[in-house]
């Protein structure tokens, strides 16, 4: 999307995590305004750090619908998200963070500038991003994610792919709904089964342990424990593991 008056978006290059991290989390903040299309509070704002800038969409607890099968702070599900893509190594969520902000506590991740009429069914069109969307695929199962629409699957300017939109994540019962079947019954990849053991020697990681629920945490783990040992992609036999909508 290009940076015209027209935009609230602002065109950026590439910022390393670190850089990332650290203006989300000391930047001063600024609410740009509301973004489209989303069931709760989620807000555009502008970031200052020691003269480095960026974009973050917030999300205050404040601004949460509740729901009947998940606690309230879905915004911490949002990092949660974050860290367990950082401890994969996979880069496949913005960085994310917990802090306070101009509506008291929520989540800020990094903003992805990206054509956002570009999707995952788009994406899957070019074989240079399959092995990501693996990734992507197998992510989904590990974090039990129950809302993986099309449009939640990012290609920015550099050509990564990013998974936005994480908060209905690592429910301890299996609620997995996605966009992504392509692979069903598949052989995952060696590298994508070797970053799952790894995982499972290392342990949940400690900044999502300490979000979760003790039974969540053990429920991650014998999802990835599935995926490990079987060496496949999950199959959806009913044909109701689908989001709504698709985009």
């Amino acid at each position: 999307m290009a940076d015209d008056a027209s935009t609230p978006f602002r065109e950026r290059g590439p910022l390393e995590d670190e850089t990332a991290l650290r203006v989300l989390r000391n930047g001063e903040m600024t609410i740009v305004g509301r973004m489209p299309w989303s069931s709760n509070g989620t807000f555009l704002v502008d970031l200052e750090h020691n003269g480095v800038e960026a974009q973050g969409i917030y999300k205050p607890l404040r601004g949460e619908r509740p729901l009947w099968d998940f606690p309230s702070g879905l915004y911490q599900r949002e990092a949660a998200a974050y860290d367990l893509s950082d401890a994969l190594g996979w880069d496949l969520v913005p960085p994310t963070i917990v802090r306070d902000g101009p509506l008291g506590s929520g989540s800020v991740q990094l903003f992805v500038p990206c054509d956002f009429d570009e999707h995952y069914f788009h994406i899957l069109e070019d074989p240079r991003h399959h092995h990501a969307l693996q990734r992507l695929c197998a992510f989904d199962v590990v974090a039990n994610s129950t809302d993986r629409k099309g449009g939640h699957c990012l290609l920015d300017r550099q050509g990564s792919i990013w998974a936005i939109d994480n908060g209905l994540t690592f429910h301890h019962e299996f609620k997995l709904r996605t966009v992504i079947w392509e692979w069903a019954g598949d052989d995952i990849p060696g590298d994508i089964l070797a970053d799952l053991w790894a995982l499972i020697d290392e342990g949940v990681p400690e900044a999502v342990a300490t979000v979760l629920q003790p039974q969540e945490c053990a429920a991650m783990v014998f999802r990835i424990r599935g995926l490990v040992e079987t060496g496949v992609f999950p199959t959806d036999p009913s044909g109701r593991r689908y989001p709504w909508p698709l985009i």
